[in-house]
């Protein structure tokens, strides 16, 4: 096996790990688990055993974004603003609707930030990116209302919050990236990730909330933490390493997939025909961006070789 089929591989098992990260927590929050407590445990935890990870490997990159004022509050902006934010509005999206519904509404992500880049950069979006965008709104369109002119299939407070996730989520991208590029993935968002549940937790009170356990329980907790969180981040960061970050993001367009996948198996959620064409259309405008991406950076790539 060559290292960009093992990468593709490592990648596309991140992207179902965070399938079942969505389905474990619809199932927490259907078995008496509060959305305040599961956030609080999920980042405080993941966040505990990522930054005990980035100390014992890499403690001097972690040093030096502690050691700069400007890096630390950029960390824990986007703590607060794109994990803690997306975290809670993702999880109450789920919560009003189902896990698969949720993670496809948040993957309108990609499309958002086509948007900004354009209002930033002051053009036009392309052909591509105009269909792509279409196609979105045409996807979310058909999952809000199943093709029926004036009626939400779901409710508008879940369309509310699965419309939020993909806000936030697009905060989560693009908050840190500068970060990122400086001093790696796991120096970031382990300790981002921590920051985010130590103040989720804080305002909230999390611990006045019973801790619900039993052996489904805490089988659900291993899949959003363990499984969606620890293995996911971990598995994603190794595969992109290998086969590119661009590459990588349209491999991730898998995960709801997955989430639908897993939400019908799990927790026996009906979805109509009609919502998967709405779906379709969703994914098909992340896999146009994330081709038209991909197709630029070998562009560029062949450019630099000819040079």
């Amino acid at each position: 096996m060559n290292a960009q089929v093992k990468g593709s591989l490592i990648t596309l098992i991140a992207a179902i790990c965070w399938g079942i990260s969505g389905v474990s927590g619809q199932y927490l929050m259907a078995n008496g688990v509060p959305i305040n407590l599961l956030s609080s445990l999920r980042l405080l935890i993941a966040g505990t055993i990522l930054t005990v990870c980035v100390v014992l490997t890499d403690k001097t990159k972690l040093a030096r974004i502690l050691h700069q004022k400007k890096d630390l509050w950029l960390l824990v902006a986007f703590g607060i603003f794109g994990l803690m934010l997306n975290q809670y509005a993702y999880l109450q999206a789920i919560h009003y609707t189902n896990a698969g519904t949720a993670t496809v509404l948040q993957y309108v992500t990609p499309v958002l930030i086509l948007l900004f880049t354009c209002l930033v950069s002051r053009r036009l979006p392309s052909l591509i990116e105009l269909v792509a965008i279409l196609l979105a709104i045409s996807g979310t369109y058909i999952m809000a209302t199943h093709g029926q002119i004036g009626e939400l299939a779901v409710t508008p407070i879940g369309l509310f919050w699965g419309l939020l996730s993909a806000v936030t989520y697009s905060l989560y991208i693009l908050m840190p990236a500068g970060l990122i590029r400086k001093h790696g993935s796991f120096p970031v968002i382990g300790p981002a990730m921590l920051v985010a549940g130590l103040v989720f937790s804080l305002s909230t009170q999390s611990w006045r909330y019973p801790l619900v356990v039993n052996g489904p329980i805490l089988l659900a907790y291993f899949g959003i933490i363990g499984i969606g969180t620890i293995i996911a981040y971990t598995l994603f960061l190794k595969g992109t390493a290998v086969i590119g970050a661009v590459k990588g993001s349209l491999i991730a367009s898998v995960e709801p997939i997955s989430a639908v996948f897993f939400s019908v198996l799990i927790m026996h959620d009906i979805f109509y025909p009609v919502d998967f064409i709405g779906m379709t259309a969703i994914l098909l405008a992340v896999i146009l961006i994330s081709l038209k991406d991909l197709l630029a950076l070998r562009r560029v790539k062949m450019a630099k070789r000819e040079s």
